[in-house]
């Protein structure tokens, strides 16, 4: 019988929730707003972890906190070593999650076709 979930997919869950506790501690939250940790990717072999964050507010743009969230992965990664145990606590890479900002555009873009093909429509008469 094959297992549910796999080592890697509760190895990448714990890992997502250690680092949304880490970061929030560790970063500014002033330069970099709030940082949610999306989803987490882990190589089988536990070797590299791909981070998948948004960021709401902060001085910083998505390339800022890119920077200063590449910046602090090796002394995230060494804290992540102290809260999970594993043998290897795998290299940290983050990528700007697009999908969110990605979702609203086709919302408000779905919305403008229906509003433009019913412009008589009353918004509040559905």
């Amino acid at each position: 019988m094959a297992r549910e979930f796999k080592r890697t997919d509760r190895v990448a869950a714990q890992i997502q929730r250690e680092l949304a506790e880490l970061v929030r501690v560790t970063l500014d939250s002033r330069k970099t707003g709030m940082i949610t940790i999306q989803a987490v990717d882990v190589v089988r072999d536990f070797s590299h972890a791909k981070v998948y964050f948004t960021f709401l507010g902060g001085e910083l743009d998505q390339h800022g906190v890119t920077r200063a969230l590449k910046q602090a992965a090796p002394g995230l990664r060494h804290e992540l070593g102290q809260r999970i145990r594993m043998r290897t606590v795998p290299e940290l890479h983050f990528v700007h999650d697009e999908s969110i900002e990605r979702g609203s555009r086709l919302s408000a873009l779905i919305e403008q076709a229906v509003k433009s093909d019913h412009p008589d429509r009353d918004e509040h008469n559905d």
